[in-house]
């Protein structure tokens, strides 16, 4: 069974800096697409960023020049390194990917920016 298992989350004051991580694990052929979503309060899911398997790179308006995607194919792994936090960049962060052809979520970790 595929797994997607994210860490990192945490509070963290405006202007600072936080790093995600998520593993996949389980019985894994083939990885396309690896990214990150997010549930700011009250809000719809929204995506962050993702990474191909080319290695091509899409970040929404609101975090690029801040938030860098990176994967290790070796390891099944997907990071997000966001910098210059901002308060709305409050959410949950959902780590996905496409495996084996289906769509697999991990359960999210709460990133707070608060002061």
């Amino acid at each position: 069974q595929v797994q997607l298992m994210e860490s990192g989350g945490g509070l963290v004051q405006p202007g600072g800096s936080l790093g995600l991580s998520c593993a996949a694990s389980g019985s894994i052929f083939n990885i396309n697409v690896m990214g990150w979503y997010r549930r700011p309060p009250g809000k719809a899911r929204e995506l962050v960023a993702f990474l191909t398997s080319g290695g091509n790179t899409n970040y929404a308006d609101s975090v690029k020049g801040r938030f860098t995607i990176s994967r290790d194919n070796a390891k099944n792994m997907v990071y997000l390194q966001m910098n210059s936090l901002k308060p709305e960049d409050t959410a949950v962060y959902y780590c996905y990917a496409q495996i084996n052809y289906f769509p697999y979520w991990g359960q999210g970790t709460q990133v707070t920016v608060s002061s």
